[in-house]
Protein backbone atom coordinates (compact mmCIF):
# COMPACT_ATOMS: atom_id res chain seq x y z
CA UNK A 1 0.00 0.00 0.00
CA UNK A 2 1.20 3.32 -1.31
CA UNK A 3 2.42 5.96 1.63
CA UNK A 4 -0.41 8.46 1.90
CA UNK A 5 -0.01 11.92 1.32
CA UNK A 6 -0.26 14.96 3.41
CA UNK A 7 -3.76 15.47 2.61
CA UNK A 8 -4.71 11.89 2.54
CA UNK A 9 -2.97 12.01 6.38
CA UNK A 10 -5.33 15.06 7.24
CA UNK A 11 -9.07 13.50 5.36
CA UNK A 12 -8.12 9.81 7.64
CA UNK A 13 -7.66 12.27 10.78
CA UNK A 14 -10.41 14.88 10.00
CA UNK A 15 -13.54 13.26 8.09
CA UNK A 16 -12.84 9.50 9.03
CA UNK A 17 -11.52 9.59 12.80
CA UNK A 18 -14.46 11.39 14.52
CA UNK A 19 -16.49 8.51 12.89
CA UNK A 20 -14.10 5.84 14.64
CA UNK A 21 -14.15 7.93 18.37
CA UNK A 22 -17.94 8.68 18.12
CA UNK A 23 -18.74 4.89 17.42
CA UNK A 24 -16.36 4.22 20.10
CA UNK A 25 -17.81 6.71 22.95
CA UNK A 26 -21.34 4.71 21.32
CA UNK A 27 -20.46 2.15 21.73
CA UNK A 28 -18.82 2.49 25.67
CA UNK A 29 -22.27 4.25 26.26
CA UNK A 30 -23.86 1.46 25.54
CA UNK A 31 -22.57 -0.69 28.42
CA UNK A 32 -23.49 2.44 30.91
CA UNK A 33 -26.93 1.83 29.47
CA UNK A 34 -27.46 -1.80 29.78
CA UNK A 35 -26.37 -1.77 33.36
CA UNK A 36 -28.87 1.42 34.18
CA UNK A 37 -31.56 -0.77 32.25
CA UNK A 38 -30.79 -3.92 34.43
CA UNK A 39 -31.05 -1.98 37.71
CA UNK A 40 -34.27 -0.25 36.85
CA UNK A 41 -36.37 -3.15 36.14
CA UNK A 42 -34.54 -4.96 39.17
CA UNK A 43 -35.63 -1.85 41.81
CA UNK A 44 -38.45 -1.09 39.78
CA UNK A 45 -40.76 -4.02 38.79
CA UNK A 46 -43.86 -2.87 39.64
CA UNK A 47 -43.76 0.84 38.05
CA UNK A 48 -46.99 1.31 36.15
CA UNK A 49 -47.14 -0.59 32.85
CA UNK A 50 -46.47 2.56 30.83
CA UNK A 51 -43.26 3.30 31.94
CA UNK A 52 -41.80 -0.21 31.60
CA UNK A 53 -42.88 -0.04 27.88
CA UNK A 54 -40.95 3.79 28.06
CA UNK A 55 -38.11 2.36 29.25
CA UNK A 56 -37.83 -1.05 26.77
CA UNK A 57 -38.21 0.81 23.88
CA UNK A 58 -35.53 3.62 24.96
CA UNK A 59 -33.29 0.25 25.37
CA UNK A 60 -34.02 -0.94 21.90
CA UNK A 61 -33.38 2.40 20.50
CA UNK A 62 -30.24 2.28 21.75
CA UNK A 63 -29.05 -1.42 21.23
CA UNK A 64 -30.18 -0.17 17.25
CA UNK A 65 -27.82 2.59 17.25
CA UNK A 66 -24.80 0.83 18.33
CA UNK A 67 -25.52 -1.69 15.91
CA UNK A 68 -25.66 1.03 13.81
CA UNK A 69 -22.35 2.66 14.71
CA UNK A 70 -20.78 -0.48 15.02
CA UNK A 71 -21.93 -0.97 10.81
CA UNK A 72 -20.30 2.36 10.54
CA UNK A 73 -16.99 1.98 11.62
CA UNK A 74 -16.76 -1.82 9.94
CA UNK A 75 -17.71 -0.90 6.87
CA UNK A 76 -15.34 2.46 6.31
CA UNK A 77 -12.10 0.48 8.23
CA UNK A 78 -12.72 -2.97 7.02
CA UNK A 79 -14.91 -2.68 3.82
CA UNK A 80 -13.07 0.33 2.51
CA UNK A 81 -9.99 -0.39 3.55
CA UNK A 82 -7.10 1.57 1.88
CA UNK A 83 -10.04 3.56 0.03
CA UNK A 84 -10.51 6.78 1.59
CA UNK A 85 -12.52 8.31 -1.03
CA UNK A 86 -14.99 5.58 -1.11
CA UNK A 87 -14.93 5.47 2.83
CA UNK A 88 -15.46 8.94 3.14
CA UNK A 89 -19.12 9.21 1.21
CA UNK A 90 -21.49 9.34 3.65
CA UNK A 91 -23.87 10.51 1.60
CA UNK A 92 -24.36 7.51 -1.11
CA UNK A 93 -25.08 5.18 2.07
CA UNK A 94 -28.75 5.92 2.97
CA UNK A 95 -28.18 4.21 6.55
CA UNK A 96 -25.42 6.61 7.54
CA UNK A 97 -26.23 9.79 5.76
CA UNK A 98 -29.55 9.12 8.13
CA UNK A 99 -27.22 9.00 11.53
CA UNK A 100 -28.18 12.71 12.09
CA UNK A 101 -32.04 11.55 11.95
CA UNK A 102 -31.50 8.73 14.12
CA UNK A 103 -29.69 11.18 16.94
CA UNK A 104 -32.17 13.14 16.81
CA UNK A 105 -35.16 10.61 16.86
CA UNK A 106 -33.52 9.00 20.29
CA UNK A 107 -33.10 13.03 21.70
CA UNK A 108 -36.62 13.57 20.69
CA UNK A 109 -38.11 10.72 22.46
CA UNK A 110 -36.18 11.31 25.62
CA UNK A 111 -36.97 15.22 25.64
CA UNK A 112 -40.88 14.23 25.07
CA UNK A 113 -40.34 12.50 28.47
CA UNK A 114 -38.62 15.14 30.67
CA UNK A 115 -41.68 17.71 29.42
CA UNK A 116 -43.99 15.39 30.22
CA UNK A 117 -42.00 15.21 33.81
CA UNK A 118 -42.42 19.02 33.86
CA UNK A 119 -46.16 19.31 33.15
CA UNK A 120 -46.97 16.58 36.00
CA UNK A 121 -44.90 18.84 37.77
CA UNK A 122 -46.11 22.28 37.12
CA UNK A 123 -50.11 21.18 35.62
CA UNK A 124 -49.48 24.65 33.12
CA UNK A 125 -49.79 23.20 29.46
CA UNK A 126 -48.72 26.69 28.21
CA UNK A 127 -45.10 26.19 30.05
CA UNK A 128 -44.68 22.61 28.70
CA UNK A 129 -46.06 23.04 25.21
CA UNK A 130 -43.59 25.76 23.88
CA UNK A 131 -40.88 23.68 24.76
CA UNK A 132 -41.95 20.57 22.95
CA UNK A 133 -42.37 22.87 20.19
CA UNK A 134 -38.86 23.72 19.78
CA UNK A 135 -37.40 20.32 20.38
CA UNK A 136 -40.21 18.97 17.68
CA UNK A 137 -38.41 22.25 15.46
CA UNK A 138 -35.07 20.94 16.05
CA UNK A 139 -36.08 17.54 14.67
CA UNK A 140 -37.67 18.75 11.80
CA UNK A 141 -34.67 21.27 11.15
CA UNK A 142 -32.01 17.87 11.23
CA UNK A 143 -34.87 15.97 8.69
CA UNK A 144 -34.58 19.17 6.20
CA UNK A 145 -30.47 18.80 6.67
CA UNK A 146 -30.62 14.41 6.25
CA UNK A 147 -31.95 15.53 2.70
CA UNK A 148 -29.07 17.91 1.89
CA UNK A 149 -27.00 15.38 2.85
CA UNK A 150 -27.85 12.87 0.04
CA UNK A 151 -27.91 16.03 -2.60
CA UNK A 152 -24.29 17.09 -0.98
CA UNK A 153 -25.81 20.38 -0.69
CA UNK A 154 -23.31 22.07 1.96
CA UNK A 155 -24.53 24.94 2.54
CA UNK A 156 -27.86 24.04 3.30
CA UNK A 157 -26.49 21.24 5.70
CA UNK A 158 -24.91 23.78 7.74
CA UNK A 159 -27.54 26.02 7.82
CA UNK A 160 -30.11 23.40 8.98
CA UNK A 161 -27.97 21.49 11.50
CA UNK A 162 -27.07 25.13 13.12
CA UNK A 163 -31.11 25.59 13.40
CA UNK A 164 -31.18 22.33 15.08
CA UNK A 165 -28.28 22.24 17.51
CA UNK A 166 -28.65 25.70 18.54
CA UNK A 167 -32.33 24.85 19.25
CA UNK A 168 -31.62 21.59 21.08
CA UNK A 169 -28.90 23.45 22.84
CA UNK A 170 -31.64 26.42 24.07
CA UNK A 171 -34.90 24.23 24.44
CA UNK A 172 -32.53 22.06 26.90
CA UNK A 173 -31.46 25.22 28.81
CA UNK A 174 -34.77 26.38 29.42
CA UNK A 175 -36.14 23.18 30.43
CA UNK A 176 -33.58 22.52 32.61
CA UNK A 177 -34.20 25.74 34.53
CA UNK A 178 -38.14 25.77 34.58
CA UNK A 179 -38.33 22.31 36.18
CA UNK A 180 -35.89 23.20 38.62
CA UNK A 181 -37.78 27.07 38.96
CA UNK A 182 -41.25 25.44 39.84
CA UNK A 183 -39.29 22.20 42.42
CA UNK A 184 -37.93 25.73 43.87
CA UNK A 185 -41.25 27.09 44.33
CA UNK A 186 -42.73 24.21 46.09
CA UNK A 187 -40.67 24.97 48.65
CA UNK A 188 -42.61 27.75 49.93
CA UNK A 189 -45.46 25.07 50.78
CA UNK A 190 -43.66 22.23 52.84
CA UNK A 191 -42.56 20.96 55.71
CA UNK A 192 -38.80 21.63 56.60
CA UNK A 193 -38.38 18.22 56.73
CA UNK A 194 -39.54 18.17 52.79
CA UNK A 195 -36.79 21.06 52.00
CA UNK A 196 -34.28 18.60 51.35
CA UNK A 197 -36.13 15.88 49.37
CA UNK A 198 -36.88 19.14 47.00
CA UNK A 199 -33.32 20.31 47.10
CA UNK A 200 -32.17 17.16 46.20
CA UNK A 201 -34.44 17.30 42.96
CA UNK A 202 -33.17 19.92 42.01
CA UNK A 203 -29.91 19.07 42.27
CA UNK A 204 -30.91 15.78 39.89
CA UNK A 205 -32.37 18.03 37.28
CA UNK A 206 -29.07 20.04 36.41
CA UNK A 207 -26.69 16.87 36.78
CA UNK A 208 -28.82 14.45 34.46
CA UNK A 209 -28.82 17.72 31.95
CA UNK A 210 -25.30 18.75 32.04
CA UNK A 211 -23.85 16.04 29.94
CA UNK A 212 -25.85 16.01 27.19
CA UNK A 213 -26.08 19.44 27.36
CA UNK A 214 -22.58 19.86 27.24
CA UNK A 215 -21.75 17.39 24.37
CA UNK A 216 -24.79 19.06 22.43
CA UNK A 217 -22.90 22.55 23.17
CA UNK A 218 -19.66 21.13 21.68
CA UNK A 219 -21.62 19.89 18.72
CA UNK A 220 -22.82 22.83 18.09
CA UNK A 221 -19.75 25.10 18.38
CA UNK A 222 -17.64 22.40 16.36
CA UNK A 223 -20.02 22.16 13.39
CA UNK A 224 -19.90 26.03 12.61
CA UNK A 225 -15.81 26.34 13.41
CA UNK A 226 -15.17 23.96 10.61
CA UNK A 227 -16.52 23.08 7.29
CA UNK A 228 -17.64 19.79 7.25
CA UNK A 229 -15.12 19.36 3.81
CA UNK A 230 -12.42 20.32 6.31
CA UNK A 231 -12.84 18.29 9.39
CA UNK A 232 -16.13 16.75 10.92
CA UNK A 233 -15.00 17.06 14.21
CA UNK A 234 -18.92 17.59 15.77
CA UNK A 235 -19.47 13.95 14.45
CA UNK A 236 -17.63 12.59 17.29
CA UNK A 237 -19.89 14.19 19.66
CA UNK A 238 -23.57 13.66 17.77
CA UNK A 239 -22.32 9.84 17.79
CA UNK A 240 -22.18 10.47 21.65
CA UNK A 241 -24.81 12.54 22.07
CA UNK A 242 -28.39 10.16 22.00
CA UNK A 243 -26.54 7.52 24.66
CA UNK A 244 -26.45 11.21 26.78
CA UNK A 245 -29.77 11.36 26.61
CA UNK A 246 -30.65 7.94 27.45
CA UNK A 247 -28.82 7.94 30.36
CA UNK A 248 -30.11 10.91 31.74
CA UNK A 249 -33.45 9.29 31.26
CA UNK A 250 -32.46 6.59 33.26
CA UNK A 251 -30.52 8.36 35.60
CA UNK A 252 -33.70 10.26 36.54
CA UNK A 253 -35.62 7.14 37.02
CA UNK A 254 -33.45 4.91 38.82
CA UNK A 255 -32.26 7.98 41.65
CA UNK A 256 -35.76 7.68 42.96
CA UNK A 257 -34.81 4.80 44.98
CA UNK A 258 -31.41 6.40 46.28
CA UNK A 259 -33.61 9.93 46.76
CA UNK A 260 -36.17 7.95 48.84
CA UNK A 261 -33.75 6.46 51.47
CA UNK A 262 -31.44 9.08 52.04
CA UNK A 263 -34.44 11.55 52.48
CA UNK A 264 -36.06 8.73 54.85
CA UNK A 265 -32.62 7.84 57.21
CA UNK A 266 -32.59 11.90 57.50
CA UNK A 267 -36.02 12.61 58.94
CA UNK A 268 -37.23 9.46 60.27
CA UNK A 269 -39.43 8.25 58.06
CA UNK A 270 -42.35 5.75 58.84
CA UNK A 271 -41.31 3.38 56.46
CA UNK A 272 -38.51 1.66 55.70
CA UNK A 273 -37.24 2.27 52.60
CA UNK A 274 -34.34 3.41 53.91
CA UNK A 275 -32.69 0.07 52.87
CA UNK A 276 -30.05 1.05 49.88
CA UNK A 277 -29.51 -2.89 49.10
CA UNK A 278 -31.82 -5.78 49.09
CA UNK A 279 -35.86 -6.70 47.94
CA UNK A 280 -38.08 -4.09 49.09
CA UNK A 281 -41.78 -4.83 50.16
CA UNK A 282 -44.09 -3.57 46.90
CA UNK A 283 -45.83 -1.63 49.64
CA UNK A 284 -42.92 0.35 50.72
CA UNK A 285 -41.88 0.36 46.46
CA UNK A 286 -45.24 2.24 46.02
CA UNK A 287 -44.53 4.25 49.13
CA UNK A 288 -41.27 5.94 47.05
CA UNK A 289 -43.24 6.12 43.94
CA UNK A 290 -41.56 7.91 41.00
CA UNK A 291 -40.86 10.90 43.69
CA UNK A 292 -38.77 12.83 40.72
CA UNK A 293 -41.56 13.07 38.60
CA UNK A 294 -44.24 14.95 40.83
CA UNK A 295 -44.82 18.22 42.59
CA UNK A 296 -44.31 17.85 46.00
CA UNK A 297 -47.50 18.60 47.31
CA UNK A 298 -47.88 18.89 51.07
CA UNK A 299 -51.72 17.94 52.53
CA UNK A 300 -52.14 18.18 56.29
CA UNK A 301 -54.85 16.54 58.11
CA UNK A 302 -55.18 16.95 61.87
CA UNK A 303 -51.29 15.59 62.90
CA UNK A 304 -50.27 13.53 59.71
CA UNK A 305 -48.58 15.41 56.83
CA UNK A 306 -48.82 13.46 53.93
CA UNK A 307 -45.94 13.97 51.17
CA UNK A 308 -48.22 12.73 47.74
CA UNK A 309 -46.42 11.74 44.61
CA UNK A 310 -48.87 13.51 41.68
CA UNK A 311 -47.57 11.87 38.80
CA UNK A 312 -49.59 8.45 39.53
CA UNK A 313 -53.19 9.67 38.05
CA UNK A 314 -54.68 6.70 40.00
CA UNK A 315 -54.32 8.86 43.21
CA UNK A 316 -57.30 11.27 43.61
CA UNK A 317 -55.59 14.64 44.84
CA UNK A 318 -57.43 14.72 48.27
CA UNK A 319 -56.52 14.19 51.71
CA UNK A 320 -57.77 10.43 51.64
CA UNK A 321 -54.76 8.00 53.79
CA UNK A 322 -53.29 5.05 52.66
CA UNK A 323 -49.86 3.71 53.71
CA UNK A 324 -48.83 2.53 50.16
CA UNK A 325 -49.66 5.75 48.55
CA UNK A 326 -48.06 8.23 50.97
CA UNK A 327 -44.92 8.87 52.84
CA UNK A 328 -46.04 10.38 56.18
CA UNK A 329 -44.13 12.47 58.68
CA UNK A 330 -45.24 13.00 62.71
CA UNK A 331 -44.97 16.45 63.82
Amino acid sequence: MPALTGDEVHEANFLLGPWLIGSCIDLLLQGVICSQVVNYYTYYGDDKGHLRIVVAILALLTVLKSIQAFAIIWIQFITYFGDLQAANQPHTRRWQSGNPLMVALIGLYVQTYFCYRLWAISKKAYVVVPIFVLFLFAFLAVAVATYYISTTDIPAISTWFAAHLSSTCAADIILSLTTASFLLKSKKNVLPQTVGLISALVRLTFQTAAPAALCAMFNLIFSQVYSSEVAIVSTAFNMALPKFYAISMLWTLNARRTISAAHSSRNGMTNTSNEISGARSRATRRANGDVELGPIQVLTQTETHIVRDMFDKSQPHSTHKSDDESVQYSK
